[in-house]
C-alpha cells in the first residue's frame, strides 16, 4: 500500500475520498490547506476557513488519521489572487479554479506532500484516472466523474502527464448521493454540510469588494447596441487564417448604439452577464455583449439571441495551448474533431481544431454564446479531457 496525502478541506467529498483510502489499507496523511488570510472581503459573517479546518481535524480524528494545517497563503496570492487582478484590469475573466489546481493543489501542496514521502495526492474531486501504454510509455488518462451532474474533470484541465501520474481521485466511481450516503453512515460531521461556494480557498467572496482592493471604482457608460447594427470584426494580432472570420470578435463604439446607464468600472464585468447592470425597462434583458477596460464601457445587446453575444469559434495563442495527452498533440496544419467545453457545467458540444502557426482555432458545430476571454476551453474525447488552452478571443 502506498503514503497518500490527501487535502481535507472540511467538505464531505474529501472526507469520504479519506474514508475509501483508510479502507483501501494506504498510510493516509491529511492536510488542511490554509491559502487565505484577509477576512474582509468575505461576505458578512463568513469565516470559511476557521469552521472549516474544525471541520476536517474532526473528520481526521473519526478516521484515525494525522492531521495538519499547512500554510500556503504567499503562494495563493502571487500565483492565484495577483494573476486575477491583472486578468480583470485587462477586461478578461480569469478561471481561479482551474489555476488553482494547476499552481497550488497540484503544485504547491504536492511538493508539501512529497516532502513528507508522500507517493500520492488524493481530493475530493469528481473524476476518474486511469492509463494506457503507449510505445512502451504509460499514459495517464483524466476521465469524466461517473456522475455528469458533478463532473469537475474540466477544473483540472491544466495539470501535466507528472501531476497526473500522482493524483487520486477515490470519489470519481460514485455519485454525490453515494457519497452523502457513506459520510452519514460513518457519521462525519461534513455529511449534511452544503458544497462550497465562491473563490476557491477564499470562500462565499464578494468579487467586486475583492477585485476593488485594487482595481478602484471608475464611471462609465453603458452603450446598448440594437440587434441588427452592422458588426465590423476587430483587426487582432492574427491575420490570414481562413478562420479568422469565425473567430475574431465583434468591435464596437459607442456611436453605434444609445447610453442606456452608468457603470462602476469596466473591469467588474464579463460577457454574458446579466446581473449587475441596474438597467431597466427594456423589453428584454441586458447581456454584456463586450467590455472596452481601455475607454472604461461596456456594451450590451437584449436577449440571448442577440448576434453579438454569439460567435461560431474561438482562438488560443499557440503559448496557452496545453495537452493532457501528449501523444495527441496537434502540428500547424492539422486538425481534429472533439467534443469542447468552454466553461464549468457546459455541455460538451461538438467542434474542430485547427491548429496552426500562430495558434489553435476551435470551431464549434453552431455558433456558442458569450466566449469569455481569459477563460479556458477544453476539449475531450468521449469522456476523456485531452486538452485545453486560455481563451485570446
Amino acid at each position: 500500500m502506498a503514503r497518500v496525502v490527501v487535502g481535507l478541506s472540511g467538505g464531505v467529498d474529501s472526507s469520504v475520498a479519506a474514508h475509501l483510502l483508510v479502507e483501501e489499507g494506504h498510510e493516509v496523511i491529511a492536510l488542511f490547506m490554509r491559502n487565505w488570510h484577509d477576512e474582509t472581503v468575505t461576505l458578512h459573517d463568513e469565516c470559511p476557513w476557521v469552521e472549516d479546518s474544525n471541520d476536517a481535524m474532526l473528520v481526521a480524528d473519526k478516521l484515525g488519521i494525522p492531521f495538519q494545517v499547512v500554510d500556503l497563503s504567499a503562494e495563493y496570492k502571487s500565483r492565484i489572487v495577483d494573476y486575477m487582478f491583472a486578468e480583470y484590469e485587462a477586461g478578461r475573466t480569469p478561471n481561479p479554479d482551474v489555476l488553482c489546481n494547476r499552481e497550488i493543489k497540484f503544485d504547491s501542496f504536492l511538493k508539501t506532500a512529497i516532502s513528507l514521502g508522500a507517493d500520492y495526492v488524493a481530493t475530493g474531486h469528481y473524476c476518474r484516472k486511469s492509463y494506457v501504454e503507449k510505445e512502451g510509455k504509460t499514459i495517464y488518462q483524466l476521465k469524466a466523474g461517473v456522475d455528469e451532474n458533478k463532473d469537475q474533470s474540466y477544473f483540472l484541465c491544466q495539470l501535466t502527464q507528472e501531476q497526473l501520474s500522482k493524483a487520486l481521485f477515490p470519489i470519481g466511481e460514485l455519485t454525490k448521493a453515494e457519497v452523502r450516503q457513506i459520510a452519514t453512515k460513518l457519521d462525519l460531521v461534513t455529511a449534511d454540510k452544503k458544497d462550497s461556494q465562491g473563490l476557491c480557498f477564499v470562500g462565499k467572496v464578494s468579487l467586486p469588494t475583492f477585485l476593488q482592493q485594487k482595481l478602484q471604482p471608475k464611471k462609465g457608460p453603458i452603450i446598448e447596441i440594437p440587434e441588427g447594427t452592422r458588426l465590423p470584426l476587430e483587426e487582432k494580432l492574427v491575420q490570414g487564417s481562413s478562420y479568422d472570420a469565425q473567430v475574431l470578435p465583434y468591435h464596437f463604439e459607442p456611436s453605434m448604439g444609445k447610453r442606456v446607464g452608468e457603470h462602476n468600472g469596466a473591469h467588474y464585468f464579463t460577457v454574458g452577464q446579466r446581473k449587475g447592470l441596474a438597467v431597466g425597462g427594456t423589453p428584454e434583458p441586458l447581456f454584456v455583449l463586450a467590455t472596452d477596460t481601455e475607454n472604461n464601457v461596456i456594451y450590451t445587446g437584449q436577449g440571448e439571441a442577440h448576434s453579438g453575444l454569439s460567435k461560431k469559434g474561438l482562438f488560443i495563442q499557440a503559448g496557452y495551448v496545453h495537452w493532457l495527452r501528449p501523444d495527441l498533440v496537434l502540428r500547424p496544419g492539422e486538425n481534429a474533431e472533439y467534443l469542447i467545453r468552454i466553461r464549468y457545467r457546459q455541455k460538451l458540444v461538438k467542434g474542430s481544431l485547427h491548429m496552426e502557426k500562430q495558434g489553435l482555432y476551435l470551431i464549434f458545430e453552431k455558433p456558442m454564446k458569450a466566449i469569455t476571454p481569459g477563460q479556458f476551453a477544453a476539449w475531450y474525447t468521449k469522456d476523456e479531457l485531452v486538452g485545453s488552452g486560455v481563451i485570446d478571443f
